[in-house]
């Protein structure tokens, strides 16, 4: 089992001092203000401020929008920088697509592969 330093990575950083992830960033900037209503409810159920809360609103809704080829590259390469091996980075990769609010197609390992070795 992997560790818990292997969740889905924070905007690109490695924990580990000198090393780079092999991914590029593909966070998506909104000209948009999120919605009032949703920002609102946020300040009310946390300790945000209205502008932590739009800032917060906005960060989850781009890495939502992140498209699934980018999720599964940018994964691939930070569970790979903690040593796993591809079949069990894969097996991981596939459940946690299942997993997000709006899930992914369900892909072989197959399709995974093809999507980071091309």
């Amino acid at each position: 089992m992997l560790s818990d330093v292997c969740r889905p990575p924070n905007h690109g950083i490695c924990p580990i001092s000198g090393r780079n992830l092999a991914h590029r960033q593909t966070r998506a900037h909104y000209s948009r203000v999120p919605d009032p209503a949703l920002v609102s409810h946020v300040v009310a159920t946390t300790s945000l401020t209205p502008g932590e809360a739009a800032r917060v609103i906005d960060d989850v809704i781009a890495f939502h929008a992140q498209p699934v080829e980018d999720y599964v590259r940018s994964r691939h390469a930070h569970l790979k920088t903690y040593g796993a091996k591809n079949p069990e980075i894969f097996a991981r990769i596939a459940e946690e697509l299942e997993q997000r609010v709006v899930a992914a197609p369900g892909l072989t390992e197959r399709q995974l592969r093809r999507i980071v070795y091309g």
